[in-house]
């Protein structure tokens, strides 16, 4: 037995010094835990290889039920913990002032979201006084803005340094026909007036660089990224990371989608945790080269928007830790756990 034990400490230990992740550890202790128990229930009483891990599965299975409730004991003081420091970062956001009284035309027009429970009239003044930069106005940016203005986020900003094309058109909801050649935040900027007069959108025609980013994502309470590179991505979780802000990335391709949300400060990992490198050149082709399926941004953009409105009104689990993928094509979603990653150049692995 403990010949068994030290190969798995041994294997952890290499691991370590490899740098592989902690699933990929506990991914083969289970491994050798699994060979054993499978040993002694396959081989005949007496056999050596039985003999020299114990004699009996007895003593393995216990080992292994005690390893699974320390995990899942772990897992769940984690999970309690970012969700108690996402509480109070909701109830610590700025009680609204006098200027974001409502008008009875708003609320008329929020109704639905203050008899929610969980929204209430405090949920909607806070999405009233709250500032939310959304980093692009293409396919992910359009359904964010739209959702987000209607359900009456005061402050919006959108940066984008493109223009319409008829090519968008496809995807991108909040643009239209006689909008093409209009920079992509000023036909954004027009679509939000339409929608709802009682928000504001500040539409930046630039691109996100390292002297503009860090004061930008710093004036803001919430970041939604839907831009479409990787160094785009990268630029504005280390801003994110490094402000305390909270982030809410996705990306899709083809009929494919990814969401979370990213906050070292309240123990959830940052993007870079997650993706350490971007892929090499090729790997991931844009949509332009590779195609996307019409009403995927609006599926992905929807859930970043209603991520944004449950993190600013305090409403619900987030999906800090957790990262949705949809398959579109298999009408299939899958949830895998993601977790700050020691060493993590971006956000020191969760500490903010």
């Amino acid at each position: 037995m403990a010949a068994v034990l030290g190969l798995m400490g041994g294997l952890w230990g290499l691991g370590v010094l490899l740098g592989a992740s902690l699933q990929a550890r506990l991914a083969l202790a289970g491994l050798v835990w699994g060979a054993t128990v499978l040993a002694h229930l396959l081989l005949p009483a007496g056999a050596g290889l039985r003999a020299a891990t114990g004699g009996s599965a007895a003593a393995w299975l216990v080992l292994g039920g005690a390893a699974v409730l320390i995990l899942a004991y772990r897992e769940g003081l984690r999970r309690l913990r970012a969700r108690a420091a996402a509480g109070a970062a909701a109830a610590a956001a700025p009680a609204p002032a006098a200027a974001a009284a409502f008008r009875e035309a708003e609320l008329d027009r929020y109704a639905r979201h203050i008899m929610l429970r969980e929204i209430g009239g405090p949920g909607q003044r806070r999405l009233k006084a709250a500032r939310v930069l959304v980093v692009g106005a293409g396919g992910l940016g359009s359904p964010v803005l739209l959702y987000l203005a209607a359900a009456g986020v005061g402050t919006l900003t959108v940066v984008d340094d493109d223009v319409v094309e008829n090519a968008n058109l496809q995807r991108q909801i909040i643009h239209a026909d006689d909008r093409i050649g209009m920079a992509k935040v000023d036909s954004a900027a027009a679509a939000v007036a339409a929608l709802n007069p009682f928000v504001t959108l500040q539409p930046l025609r630039m691109r996100l660089e390292a002297d503009n980013v860090a004061a930008l994502v710093d004036a803001h309470d919430l970041v939604l990224d839907g831009s479409d590179n990787f160094a785009t991505r990268y630029l504005v979780n280390r801003a994110c990371a490094a402000a305390g802000r909270p982030l809410i990335a996705a990306a899709m391709t083809q009929w494919e989608g990814q969401i979370s949300l990213y906050h070292p400060a309240a123990g959830a990992p940052c993007y870079e945790c997650v993706f350490p490198r971007a892929p090499a050149p090729g790997l991931v082709p844009a949509c332009a080269v590779a195609g996307i399926v019409a009403p995927l941004p609006g599926v992905v953009g929807s859930l970043m928007a209603l991520e944004a409105v449950k993190l600013l009104t305090g409403a619900g689990r987030t999906l800090a830790g957790r990262m949705l993928l949809f398959d579109a094509l298999e009408a299939e979603w899958r949830e895998v756990a993601v977790a700050p990653r020691a060493g993590c150049a971006a956000c020191g692995g969760g500490r903010g």
